[in-house]
């Protein structure tokens, strides 16, 4: 069994050099794209409770700086324009990033509390409950 440091596993633990600039422009870029994204696919995508929730684990001060690197890292490749399988294939456009995501959750497990699950889960039916239906086109309109 991998032992944990700083609520990392060792087997999946950041080599001992970690980039801060690259992380600092990585978090500029999620919370730039994050909540668009979100709620272009707030139908669409089965994983957007976890999304959420490793949103708020990687903002939460409280949080370890190796921990919030691997999740802006994670968060930054589910809102890139353009990935290794792209976002609007049908079924299988998100799979990478599920992937990804379900990976870094599992690498920073300890850290993401239930305080950042339930306020995804709050913050993720208000934002069904806002977004109006999508329009069908009409015959002749």
């Amino acid at each position: 069994m991998p032992i944990a440091t700083d609520g990392i596993t060792e087997a999946a633990a950041l080599p001992t050099v970690i980039d801060p600039v690259r992380v600092e422009r990585n978090e500029r870029y999620v919370r730039r794209r994050f909540w668009n994204t979100l709620r272009a696919n707030l139908h669409r995508i089965p994983f957007l409770e976890q999304a959420l929730a490793a949103f708020f684990c990687a903002t939460d001060p409280q949080t370890p700086f190796k921990a919030k690197a691997i999740l802006m890292a994670a968060l930054a490749y589910f809102v890139l324009p353009a990935d290794s399988i792209p976002d609007w294939l049908i079924a299988v456009g998100f799979v990478d990033d599920a992937a990804v995501l379900a990976t870094t959750i599992q690498t920073v497990r300890t850290n993401l509390r239930p305080e950042h699950e339930d306020r995804a889960r709050a913050t993720l039916r208000k934002e069904q409950q806002m977004k109006p239906p999508e329009m069908k086109p009409t015959a002749g309109g």
